[in-house]
Formats: structure tokens, C-alpha cells, sequence
């Protein structure tokens, strides 16, 4: 995953790294180019589908539609993303949240900014821009530092960007599948469409069934069946341009693209809506940039995907200029008798890969959203242990199917999911666009006027294609606003119903030396085994545990208060994850224990994490006692040492209540503190777990809207998404929840 990393960029010289990118140039084909080349099944049958209409004697309408096409896959694929965005990655990482994460860490631009300064050491925390500020960027950050709603816009920008990709996720399998099996009514015009989307939703539920099983059981064939369709495409568009038109070429020119307007006017426009289709899934070049190379992407596109799409519409517009009444369905009436049925199965497959890609890339984007607290908990597994990126989230994969379905039935017609499309599409990458304007001024450091170019080529065509989205609403583009309307709620108000409770918590956090000078008055007691207490709160004791020590005075020999925290990096090093501190003198036997997480890490449940958490305390305790390691208030602790691994971590995880016989530790002559020895003798008597469960609700004095959002849909979403013990793979039987009123 080094490779796929893209940590051999600088060392392209080597043999081994073309290779490499080779191989992932090829992966490429099947994960990040599925939905982008099957867009010439519907285009041109979608964009004839209004009001635009082709006269039998007149060739001009075809020829500007190919070059608006041309043009855009130019300017949009080409250009904009394999040329300037894919530049914009962050530690390797690309997508929307990715440029989020960007102006985040180094431009404090954003509501996610590093909650701790200490995690500004992480190796991965480095800023990318030059140290010398522009008078530009100085005067953006100061403008974003003085205006909170600045700050509170731009994620609400991101969050809409982020909500219409998961649009895509319903969107793209049902109009990908449905497109490829009404290609069927060519050979069989009297086949009702009642069959075909019945057809349609058998292949929708056998490919969301087969989620669980992980992409990478069938992932191989994902890159051949690109691959041919590919090299189909493209003998096919060369064999129609040969065949009926070879002056079809000249529509390349964009003065095409004015006589186009000129003669269709204002229906030239609102086909617009329709042709940006040719553009759909370009933004996955940047959104799994992640799982391969910046190189390998630009070589694939350039030199093969590029091609054959531009072969593919040429060929497509060259048969349509000769005959025109086949405007419907174009795509499978210019396929050659013999060859139909084997491209049609060539296309259908194509098609579920395509759906695919996006199911991944949703399910993908749906776990960074959770990794940044802007979605409810769900539940992630992994189904592959070599590949990262490959993961399942059953609950959102149901709901995926089951509107997908919705859709495909609602709808029965291509033309009208084509218009909610659209919409999805460009928006996304107008967001994106807009993402870039910041990245270019704060980030590169460039001058105003080269932002402004660059928003003024590519966001001036992108709100054109937008503005022509917006006028289909009516006609089917309100489904992605419905969509991204409920899914941009459920994430807004999750974030601030979490981020209210994380200030509540820091606010109301007590003082250890307060609560244990209470001690004798509450008749605290020390009971044996180790404590793990989870909470946000990385200084001081957090509210819940106080509360449960004033209603229960007891707690145990030894007590690690554990706080999760998600960075604002891809990846944080294992190596650097852990950050162990004392809380009072040794006599105390507190300790606090902070995890870091970036938005891409996995987070398996597995129990062996907290076995890991002791023994990085044993592993703090020995360099203590050697004096080094220090960071700040806190020990960076890595790999265990012989030692403490072989006196803490052999030993088997006790829980509180759990039968069995407490095996003896004895302890050689190795230099491990007495401390240590206390450690491996609490962990013998057991471990228990608590964490709170508090309950959310708006103060008295708090508006209408914010007793809606925390009392009504935070309080549902909270009660109906995974708890936190089920995310963190903790086991009932020694869980302790404390319960708790939050007002916020």
C-alpha cells in the first residue's frame, strides 16, 4: 500500500517505480474511471430527449452538441482536474473533505481546526505552504479568523459537496444499470418497460447483496471489464466515424459550439443540463487519489481513458448525422448487427462496475464523515486486511438499495433520473471549484488574479452547466435536492449537537486534586483492577465521572482516562498515535491515555486495544523512569520494549465479573519499576470500562430552532445510530454507562 500510497513519486526514474505505476494506472481503470466511461450509454440519448430538436438537413445541432462535449471533458477531466486539482492533495489524500482538511491545518480556516496544540507536532502535521504570507491570503485568513459565520458557511458549502456525492451513490447505479437494460427494446421494441425495470432492480439487489462480501473477492474483475469496455468503445466510435461521417471531426472546433447556440438558442441551454452528463465521475480522479498515484491516474486518463471516450462520442454523433430518427437509444442502434448482443452484455457489466466505484467511494466518504463527527455512528467493517480503503457499512448500504429501487421504480424512465443527475454531478464539482479558490490563495500562496482565473475558466462553464441543472427541477432535478437537503441536515446537526456537548464537557470538567480533597468526605475507596474511563476531555477529570463518584465514592487501583481524538490529517503513524500522561503524583495511579486518528485511519474493533493502551502505560512508566520521551506534558510512546511487553502484555485481558482463576505474574530481573508490577497486578484482578451516556437537551432559554435541533432530531438521531461501547467493540458485560443531563 506503499505504492498505492503514492510514496514513489520522487523516484520515478527506477524501473521498478514505472512499474508500479503501471500496475495501478491498470487498477485505476475498474475503481476510479467505472462511472466516467459508461457515460456515452445515455448522453446524447438524455440531451435529445427536451426540447431540442435535429432537422433532417441540418447537422449542426449533432456537431455542437459532440463539440460542447469535447470541450467540456477537455476542459473540466483534463484540465481542471489532472492538471491543477489532483496538485491539491492532502498527504497523498484527495477529495472534498481531503481540500477541507487543507485549509483546516494550515489556514484555520475551517470549524475543524486541531483541537489540541500538541498534536501540531505529528509528523503528518506539516504545512504545505510556503512560510511567506501573500497580502491576499493574509487578509482571507484575517477576514475567516474575524467572521464565525464565514467559518460555519464553508462547512456548510463542504457538507453540501459531500451530501450530493452520497446523492451519487443512488443516483448513479439506478440510472447506470436502467440505461444499459433498456438498451434491449433495440432488438426487442416490443418488450414492455414494466420488464426492464424489473430487470433493472434484480441487478440493483444482487449487487448491493454481494456489498458484504468486500470488492476485493471480485475487484479483479473490476480492471478487465473497464478495460474492454474501453477498447470497445473505442473500435466502435472508429468504425462509426469511418462508416457514416468522417467530417465529423470537424465539430472539435469550437466554433461549433457558437453555431450551436445560435441555432438552438434557448433550448441550446437548457441541454446543457443533460450534456454535463459526459462529465459524470470525473470528481472520483481526485476522491480516490488515495488509493493510487497522482501519476498513474494522469497516465491513465491521458493516454487511455481520454481517447476513448473522445472516440466514442465521435463515432456516436458521426451516426446520428446520418440518421436521425434513431435519437433514441442511440448508443445501441450504432452497434453493428453481429457485435449488439456481446457489447450489450460488455456494457451491462460495465455498467455494475461503474455502480460499483461509486458504492465504494460513498461508503468511503460516508466513514470520513464519521472519522470528523459530522455523521452518525455506524458500524464499519472491513472486509479486506491488506487493502485499507475496502470497507462495508451495512446500514447505509441497505438504505442505498432500497432508494436506488425507489428510484428506478418512481421514475421508469432514464430522461427524468438523467435531469436529477446532472445536478448532482455539477454541483459537487462547483464545490470543488470553490474549495480550489481558497487552496490557491492561502495554500499555494498565489496571487489573486491567478484564483481568479482559474475560478473565472473553470467556475464560469461549471455555473453555466448549473444554472441549466437548476431549470429541470421541475422535471426531476428536485430528487437530489430533496436528497442533499436531508442528508446536509442529518450531518449539520450532528455536528453541532456533538460539538455542543464536547464544549459542555470541556466547560464542566472537574479538577483532580478537587475531587480526590473530597476523598475523605465522599469515603472514597480504591478497589483492585484498572479502570478505563472514555470521554473528549484531554485535561481534567470529565463530567461523568465526577458525577459518578459523588453517587458511587469508589473507583480503581488504577484509573487510565482515555480520550479519542479524530486530527485533521489522513493518517496518523502508529508510532505517534498514542500520547500517555500522568494526572497527579505517582502515589495516585491516574494516568491519561490520548489516541489520535486521522479521517482515513481504520479503526478496528478489536479487544486488543486496550490491552495496547496498558502496555503503552507500562511503556510510559519505564521512560519515566528513564527520563526521556517527553512531550510536553505527555510521552510519546511507540513500540513496547521487551520488558514492559513481556511483564504487561503476555498477560490475558481480564474483564470485571468474567470467570476463570487470575493467573500469578512473576516478575524476573528485568528493571521494571514497582509501578509496573502494581499495573500487571491490576490488570490480573480485571478491567472494566465506562463511558457516559449522557442525555442532550437545550436549555430553557435556548431559541425554538436550537430546542428542534438538540431535543428533536440530534436526540432521534442519537437514540437510533450505534452507541459508542458497540462502536469501540467494548464489551457489555464490564461496560459501566453513567448516565447524565447535558444542557447545552
Amino acid at each position: 500500500m506503499d505504492l498505492e500510497s503514492g510514496s514513489h513519486r520522487g523516484n520515478l526514474g527506477n524501473p521498478k517505480a514505472y512499474r508500479a505505476t503501471l500496475s495501478l494506472a491498470l487498477q485505476s481503470f475498474g475503481i476510479v474511471y467505472g462511472d466516467l466511461t459508461i457515460s456515452p450509454i445515455y448522453v446524447f440519448t438524455t440531451t435529445f430527449s427536451g426540447r431540442l430538436q435535429v432537422h433532417e438537413d441540418d447537422d449542426d445541432i449533432i456537431l455542437g452538441v459532440l463539440s460542447l462535449i469535447f470541450w467540456t471533458l477537455t476542459l473540466i477531466p483534463l484540465c481542471k482536474y489532472i492538471v491543477f486539482v489532483l496538485g491539491a492533495d492532502d498527504n497523498g489524500e484527495g477529495g472534498t473533505f481531503a481540500l477541507y482538511s487543507l485549509l483546516c491545518r494550515n489556514s484555520k480556516l475551517g470549524l475543524l481546526n486541531t483541537p489540541h496544540a500538541i498534536h501540531e507536532q505529528l509528523s503528518t502535521y506539516t504545512s504545505c505552504s510556503s512560510s511567506k504570507e501573500t497580502r491576499t491570503s493574509l487578509m482571507l485568513k484575517e477576514f475567516f479568523e474575524r467572521h464565525c459565520s464565514s467559518r460555519i458557511v464553508l462547512l456548510v458549502v463542504v457538507l453540501l459537496g459531500t451530501s450530493m456525492v452520497i446523492g451519487d451513490g443512488v443516483l448513479t447505479p439506478a440510472m447506470s444499470v436502467l440505461s444499459a437494460v433498456s438498451g434491449v427494446q433495440v432488438k426487442l421494441p416490443h418488450l414492455h418497460e414494466s420488464y426492464m425495470v424489473f430487470t433493472a432492480c434484480l441487478i440493483l439487489v444482487g449487487l448491493f447483496a454481494l456489498q458484504h462480501f468486500g470488492t476485493h473477492r471480485v475487484g479483479f474483475l473490476f480492471a478487465p471489464v473497464s478495460i474492454l469496455w474501453l477498447l470497445c468503445i473505442s473500435v466502435l466510435g472508429i468504425y462509426n466515424t469511418m462508416r457514416w461521417n468522417p467530417k465529423i471531426v470537424y465539430a472539435l472546433s469550437p466554433y461549433y459550439v457558437y453555431k450551436f447556440f445560435k441555432k438552438a438558442g434557448k433550448d441550446g441551454w437548457r441541454s446543457l443540463g443533460s450534456i454535463v452528463l459526459c462529465v459524470t465521475g470525473g470528481e472520483a480522479m481526485f476522491a480516490d487519489l488515495g488509493h493510487f498515484s497522482r501519476f498513474s491516474i494522469r497516465i491513465a486518463f491521458t493516454a487511455f481513458v481520454y481517447p476513448a471516450l473522445v472516440l466514442a462520442y465521435m463515432g456516436e454523433a458521426a451516426y446520428l448525422s446520418k440518421n436521425k430518427t434513431d435519437l433514441q437509444r442511440s448508443f445501441f442502434r450504432a452497434i453493428p448487427e453481429h457485435f449488439f448482443w456481446p457489447i450489450f452484455i460488455i456494457a451491462t457489466l460495465a455498467t455494475i462496475v461503474g455502480s460499483q466505484a461509486i458504492i465504494s467511494a460513498t461508503f468511503s466518504l460516508i466513514s470520513q464523515c464519521r472519522a470528523m463527527r459530522c455523521f452518525p455512528r455506524v458500524k464499519i467493517v472491513h472486509t479486506s486486511s491488506q487493502v485499507h480503503g475496502q470497507i462495508y457499512i451495512p446500514e447505509v448500504n441497505w438504505i442505498l438499495m432500497i432508494l436506488c429501487l425507489a428510484v428506478v421504480i418512481g421514475f421508469r424512465d432514464t430522461h427524468m433520473i438523467g435531469n436529477a443527475y446532472g445536478l448532482a454531478v455539477i454541483t459537487v464539482m462547483f464545490v470543488t471549484t470553490c474549495l480550489m479558490f481558497l487552496i490557491i490563495v492561502t495554500i499555494w500562496k498565489r496571487s489573486l488574479l491567478a484564483a481568479l482565473l482559474f475560478v473565472s475558466v473553470f467556475g464560469s462553464l461549471e455555473f453555466l452547466y448549473f444554472s441549466a441543472s437548476l431549470a429541470k427541477v421541475p422535471k426531476g432535478g428536485w430528487l437530489p435536492l430533496i436528497f442533499s437537503l436531508v442528508v446536509l441536515s442529518i450531518m449539520s446537526v450532528w455536528h453541532y449537537g456533538t460539538s455542543r456537548k464536547e464544549v459542555y464537557e470541556a466547560q464542566n470538567k472537574v479538577c483532580i486534586d478537587r475531587l480526590l480533597s473530597m476523598g475523605p468526605s465522599l469515603g472514597i475507596v480504591r478497589i483492585p483492577g484498572i479502570g478505563l474511563i472514555f470521554s473528549n476531555v484531554v485535561s481534567g477529570v470529565p463530567p461523568m465521572f465526577a458525577h459518578f463518584v459523588t453517587n458511587f465514592p469508589a473507583f480503581h487501583q488504577i484509573l487510565i482516562f482515555i480520550s479519542l481524538q479524530s486530527l485533521t490529517v489522513p493518517k496518523v503513524p502508529v508510532s505517534e498515535r498514542f500520547l500517555i500522561g500522568r494526572i497527579g503524583p505517582p502515589e495516585y495511579r491516574l494516568f491519561r491515555c490520548i489516541v489520535r486518528y486521522g479521517y482515513k485511519d481504520a479503526r478496528r474493533d478489536s479487544y486488543d486495544f486496550e490491552n495496547q493502551i496498558i502496555m503503552k502505560v507500562g511503556e510510559f512508566l519505564q521512560q519515566e523512569s528513564e527520563g526521556g520521551g517527553a512531550l510536553g506534558n505527555f510521552s510519546l510512546i511507540g513500540t513496547p520494549s521487551r520488558p514492559v511487553a513481556e511483564a504487561v502484555g503476555h498477560l490475558p485481558l481480564k474483564n470485571v465479573g468474567g470467570a476463570g482463576r487470575p493467573k500469578k505474574v512473576r516478575f524476573k530481573d528485568l528493571g521494571v519499576k514497582e509501578e509496573v508490577k502494581d499495573l500487571a497486578e491490576a490488570k490480573e484482578a480485571g478491567v472494566a470500562y465506562m463511558m457516559g451516556n449522557p442525555c442532550i437537551i437545550a436549555r430553557e432559554s435556548s431559541s425554538l430552532w436550537k430546542k428542534i435541533a438538540i431535543d428533536i432530531v440530534y436526540g432521534f438521531l442519537r437514540r437510533n445510530c450505534r452507541g459508542p461501547a458497540v462502536a469501540l467493540g467494548i464489551p457489555y458485560a464490564s461496560l459501566i454507562e453513567v448516565g447524565m443531563v447535558y444542557p447545552v
